[in-house]
């Protein structure tokens, strides 16, 4: 798989631009900077349908891990960027000029793996169960639903930090060395199809659900604050397109495969056909779910505040 897929995108095609006897183009380029995975899941019709494009106004960016994500933030590279909400929070605390837009991504965590004695929360006591990097959002809301199930994590359950990344610990669950792990789509079809015996033992997206009432708003679409002044048209029109794609890619999910391994987000169709019933995507504006971001939120801040960035997000992050 590449690391960094560059595709050009038309900017004609998603908004009217340029002067008003539609003559010359607009000469900024925009980037959207996207995440291998999911989120680039949801709008692969928007990347392919548009990858030809000859004049490039925008270019997606794909990439492997959120940090390269917030990178490009930093540098003020990235007019758009999807990348954990939590982060979102994060980068929006430290002073970056960032409005969170929409959430994309609902949650795509689950517990997997080959140890069938595991029915109910009760049976993981004493369990060793596989997370990747501490603090990081599985692991926070891992901790949070042990909590909220009777368990403590630090007393009643053996939580392993020894596989530092998502691609990591997907490669202990499908090789046996890890016999439970808190592991997300795509990764979680890519598992089940390299070991026939790892199951899906706990959907903690529904778990979740059973405890707060709404879904896990996991993933952020965030906007510059230039770019939401200079060019709200844009921002509507991008919303639109990412909206219209991840809502052709459920409706449409062999079609949405072969463009997904077409672009090397994934190697294999039917990994990819498996993949997309449970990668939550769903783009639906921030403005509408403010309050449910919020709640998600508060929880993690109250576990660890430093994954919000050492305090709750105020009003203006919101779009």
């Amino acid at each position: 798989m590449r690391l960094l897929t560059l595709i050009s995108i038309s900017f004609f095609l998603l908004v009217s631009c340029g002067n008003p006897t539609g003559g010359k183009k607009h000469p900024t380029t925009f980037t959207i900077v996207t995440l291998k995975g999911p989120s680039s899941m949801g709008m692969i019709r928007l990347i392919d349908s548009l990858e030809n494009a000859t004049d490039p106004d925008i270019v997606v960016k794909i990439v492997n891990e959120p940090l390269q994500v917030r990178k490009m933030m930093l540098d003020g590279s990235a007019d758009f960027a999807v990348l954990p909400t939590t982060m979102a929070a994060i980068v929006y605390n430290k002073g970056l000029e960032y409005k969170l837009i929409a959430i994309p991504v609902w949650g795509t965590l689950y517990l997997f793996g080959n140890d069938t004695t595991i029915k109910g929360w009760e049976d993981l006591r004493h369990k060793k169960v596989n997370v990747m990097a501490r603090g990081m959002t599985p692991d926070v809301l891992f901790r949070y639903l042990l909590q909220k199930n009777g368990l403590d994590p630090e007393k009643d359950i053996m939580l392993d930090y020894r596989f530092p990344t998502h691609i990591d610990l997907a490669n202990a669950v499908a090789s046996g060395q890890a016999s439970l792990g808190v592991i997300s789509e795509p990764l979680v079809s890519q598992v089940m199809h390299r070991n026939k015996t790892v199951k899906m033992l706990f959907d903690l997206n529904r778990e979740w659900l059973s405890v707060q009432g709404s879904p896990i708003p996991q993933t952020a679409l965030m906007a510059k604050k230039t770019v939401i002044r200079d060019n709200p048209a844009l921002v509507e029109q991008i919303l639109d397109a990412y909206q219209r794609s991840a809502r052709w890619v459920n409706d449409n999910q062999d079609s949405a495969a072969v463009l997904i391994v077409r672009h090397q987000i994934l190697d294999d169709i039917q990994v990819a056909q498996q993949a997309i019933p449970g990668s939550g995507l769903r783009l639906v504006r921030a403005s509408a779910i403010s309050r449910q971001i919020q709640d998600y939120l508060h929880v993690f801040f109250e576990m660890n505040p430093q994954i919000t960035g050492g305090k709750m997000p105020d009003e203006e992050f919101y779009y």
